[in-house]
């Protein structure tokens, strides 16, 4: 959440409430700075360096800057006020044997509030989610994908829900000259630097409804109960480094956990310019899995692009994620590979896809190896989950866009899984997405 702006252009019209025509930049209120339809947030008083908020990912990851958001905002006092939300309610059907379709509603809440302190800025976070209520017992239906528990036992063809509290954090940057920053991020639960950003805040998955296979190779550790980072940046390029709690979340997904803060990472991350972001990633986690004792040394890779065009955008990320896993023993090494995009043009259409191949080696009960005659305990298996979608905006305000939208996955597998999936499962959603509307620089001028 932290970068110095990497154009040369400074902001001008330093007094509040002001603000220049014609595209220069201007400046509105003591920490928002806007230039064109770009948004910023000082850092401390400086004159030049600045936060951009399309840069801001999850936890202290970075998206291309020239990123859009959809968020709400006002000023009160000193502080800067954002809130940003994301609810889709619909019909998720999964086919074959080990499909079903239910009812449910993925979504999370997330307010943000800005204001300097001292000599740098200070970030207050909070994250939530209602899924611990509004998806079906168990997790949403989703095939070939695993990860956690459910009555103590994994779960397999399903998509956990998240915790009702998925992040309280703080950040405090400070400038470093003209163009550098450090920065301290705490988070309880918070997101520590391993990854890209998490699914749900990526501009190339903003209309999906569904998390990706690869998640748990990848962005998994996105709500960690105990997490500090701290690091550099300098123009275009970060370095930073966290220790934090590795175990996944239990599954009561209304309280705070206690573990111990024994896994660590480091992160570097480059933003050539405001439509480019990229990352590499090594993490190490401690017993991260509450019934499969054992560490996981975590890689991970990825690029992601944006463009704004005339009436749209269009933002496409390609991630590649690697667990070296050793459990009782056995050592695995499982891959995970995403290319996803998401194109925004006529102002109300958008189209997506995410096409994935993973290995994954949790899939199988006891009673489904016997089934198949597999006598391995954990026997691994490339998946492809290839999904395609559109939505269309339908009612749009300041406060509130709604859109329907639909999409359907087809898979890729090994013929030996064709006894428990069928040879041929497909799956699609049916769907409402409401989020606040489309941010403009008009609607920043009305707030002051």
């Amino acid at each position: 959440m932290d970068h110095s702006k990497t154009d040369d252009a400074k902001p001008t019209d330093p007094i509040k409430g002001t603000h220049s025509e014609g595209g220069h930049a201007m400046n509105v209120g003591p920490l928002m700075v806007m230039s064109g339809d770009d948004m910023s947030i000082r850092v401390g008083a400086s004159e030049t360096n600045l936060m951009p908020m399309g840069q801001m990912g999850s936890g202290t990851s970075w998206q291309p800057a020239s990123t859009r958001t959809n968020m709400l905002h006002k000023t009160s006092g000193d502080w800067l006020l954002m809130f940003h939300y994301n609810a889709v309610v619909g019909v998720n059907s999964q086919g074959g044997p080990r499909g079903v379709t239910k009812f449910e509603s993925a979504n999370w809440f997330m307010p943000m509030a800005f204001r300097k302190v001292g000599r740098g800025t200070l970030e207050l976070r909070g994250m939530f989610s209602l899924e611990p209520f509004t998806f079906p017992p168990g997790g949403s239906p989703f095939l070939f994908q695993t990860g956690e528990t459910y009555k103590g036992l994994p779960i397999i063809d399903a998509q956990h829900p998240h915790d009702l509290i998925m992040e309280l954090s703080a950040t405090y940057t400070i400038p470093l000259g003209d163009r550098a920053t450090w920065f301290s991020y705490f988070g309880y639960p918070g997101e520590p630097a391993l990854g890209p950003t998490a699914f749900m805040h990526r501009a190339s998955a903003s209309e999906n409804p569904s998390a990706a296979l690869s998640h748990h190779l990848q962005d998994s550790s996105h709500i960690s109960f105990g997490v500090l980072t701290t690091g550099f940046t300098y123009r275009w390029f970060k370095l930073e480094g966290s220790v934090f709690n590795g175990r996944e979340p239990d599954e009561n997904r209304y309280n705070f956990e206690a573990n111990p803060w024994n896994s660590r990472s480091a992160r570097l991350s480059l933003a050539p310019n405001s439509n480019w972001s990229m990352q590499v990633s090594h993490g190490f986690l401690r017993n991260p899995e509450a019934l499969a004792p054992g560490d996981v040394r975590r890689t991970t890779a990825s690029i992601s692009y944006n463009k704004v065009l005339n009436r749209g955008n269009w933002a496409t990320s390609l991630i590649w994620g690697r667990n070296h896993e050793s459990h009782d023993g056995e050592i695995f090494n499982l891959n995970g590979y995403v290319a996803e995009s998401t194109v925004n043009f006529l102002d109300k259409n958008y189209l997506y896809t995410r096409l994935e191949l993973v290995d994954k080696n949790q899939l199988l009960r006891e009673a489904d190896r016997q089934l198949l005659g597999i006598t391995e305990h954990h026997p691994s298996f490339r998946i492809g989950a290839y999904t395609f979608g559109a939505t269309r905006d339908v009612w749009t305000k300041e406060k509130l866009s709604v859109a329907i939208g639909g999409d359907f996955t087809f898979y890729s597998k090994p013929a030996t899984l064709d006894a428990i999936y069928g040879s041929n499962p497909t799956s699609y959603h049916f769907f409402l997405r409401f989020r606040p509307g489309k941010t403009k620089v008009a609607q920043m001028h009305d707030t002051h």
